[in-house]
């Protein structure tokens, strides 16, 4: 099924009874070339690419809940490519660029809006960081723009200049950042696999990985055993619970990252503001809610409920920044759980198991990344090498000390990343 304008007015006009399922609920096979485990936006656009770029179709991807629900659906949707590092860099421009032309390619609506992302920073020391990470971005082949005071009062009027601990200096402007609907990916995603022949199985949780003489050879589930030579570990905050299952213990940590959602107001901010003293960033949706988050909640966890002290220093930093927003109602938080790395970049690497593969640690970028970590996921798994974006991404890094990529420069702490 395709869309198209005459499509959706023929529907309206007819009850909207025409529609079909987007996807089909198909039993699991006894064996497939390859399994993907996770049924996020990752684990679909790997799948995705893997049909398509590479014509290998006999795939399932296996999700112990319904599609789409993990973290692809607990995020606050920010899509952007401003990154310093190089590594970083060059794999985020190539995720921009497929988002660019996502809606073209999947025949579906994602909502990409391309509002433009504003990084304010606050001293002499941040507007020199920025500055530098500008030049990165153009050099990378993005886009970077500085405003000083007076350029970010012409895009942010209510935000609180004059803030005593805060003053705004200025702003670092990514004019092709913004935001797109997080489960409109996932389900872009998954009609595209899905026509292509791979099969989308839900309910379904593997329970185990089957080795043989240091090789993959299938995993156990809920719905009995599947074999498979080639088995990808996708699944975000699980991701340590379930390279378990196959013996390896990853570099990761498990936290939990709130976000939360008001009621909905006529449109008053254009972009995604990021107040870089405070760590908070707000958007607003198509819906008109104010769409914004913080830190992660700084303890390992695999809850996804989140405790109260972070609602309140997420609450601060938004009326710190915008007094404005305390006039809005909060309508609900939700909580995802976050794959943290020791230099807050991911890992997209062959494991020492032949035929595993894992795609883990995105930390606070794994949602903007999902295109470009299905691409680089889906050429690793079928030629063997690392795509050139993705080679930094390596998960021997933490062994050896060489390669890492910290980003934010905070070290090797987990939490703070």
């Amino acid at each position: 099924m395709t869309f198209s304008a005459f499509r959706i007015l023929k529907e309206g006009l007819t009850g909207n009874t025409g529609w079909k399922p987007h996807w089909r609920d198909p039993a699991p096979k006894q064996d497939y070339d390859a399994i993907i485990i996770g049924g996020g936006g990752h684990g679909l656009s790997t799948a995705y690419y893997l049909a398509k770029n590479h014509g290998l179709t006999n795939i399932a991807v296996l999700e112990k809940g319904y599609i789409g629900s993990g973290n692809i659906g607990r995020n606050t949707t920010i899509v952007r490519a401003n990154y310093f590092l190089p590594g970083n860099s060059e794999f985020y421009s190539h995720s921009l660029k497929l988002w660019e032309g996502l809606e073209s390619e999947l025949n579906y609506n994602v909502m990409h809006s391309q509002r433009g992302l504003i990084n304010l920073f606050h001293s002499d020391g941040q507007r020199d960081a920025f500055v530098r990470r500008g030049n990165s971005m153009i050099n990378q082949g993005d886009d970077a723009i500085l405003l000083d005071r007076d350029g970010v009062r012409q895009h942010l009027p209510y935000l609180d200049f004059d803030n005593t601990r805060f003053p705004i200096f200025g702003g670092l402007l990514h004019p092709r950042g913004g935001t797109a609907r997080h489960d409109a990916v996932a389900w872009g995603y998954a009609r595209g696999a899905d026509q292509r022949g791979v099969d989308l199985i839900q309910n379904c949780e593997v329970t185990g990985i089957d080795i043989v003489d240091g090789k993959v050879t299938g995993v156990q589930t809920t719905r009995g055993a599947i074999k498979a030579k080639k088995v990808a570990i996708i699944v975000a905050g699980r991701s340590g619970q379930v390279a378990a299952m196959a013996g390896m213990r990853l570099p990761i940590e498990s936290h939990v990252l709130q976000a939360f959602v008001t009621e909905g107001l006529k449109p008053i901010i254009n972009h995604v503001v990021s107040f870089g003293m405070g760590h908070f960033y707000m958007s607003q949706s198509d819906k008109g809610g104010l769409v914004f988050g913080g830190d992660i909640d700084f303890y390992a966890s695999y809850a996804s409920r989140g405790n109260l002290p972070m609602v309140e220093h997420v609450m601060e930093a938004g009326m710190t920044l915008m007094p404005m927003i305390g006039k809005a109602r909060v309508l609900r938080s939700w909580g995802g759980i976050m794959d943290m790395t020791p230099d807050g970049s991911p890992i997209i690497d062959k494991t020492g198991i032949d035929g595993l593969f894992i795609d883990c640690g995105w930390n606070y970028g794994g949602f903007k990344a999902v295109p470009a970590s299905g691409w680089c996921m889906a050429h690793l798994m079928a030629t063997g090498q690392s795509h050139d974006v993705a080679k930094g991404f390596r998960l021997d890094r933490f062994l050896t000390g060489r390669g890492l990529m910290d980003e934010e420069g905070t070290g090797s702490q987990h939490n703070l990343h």
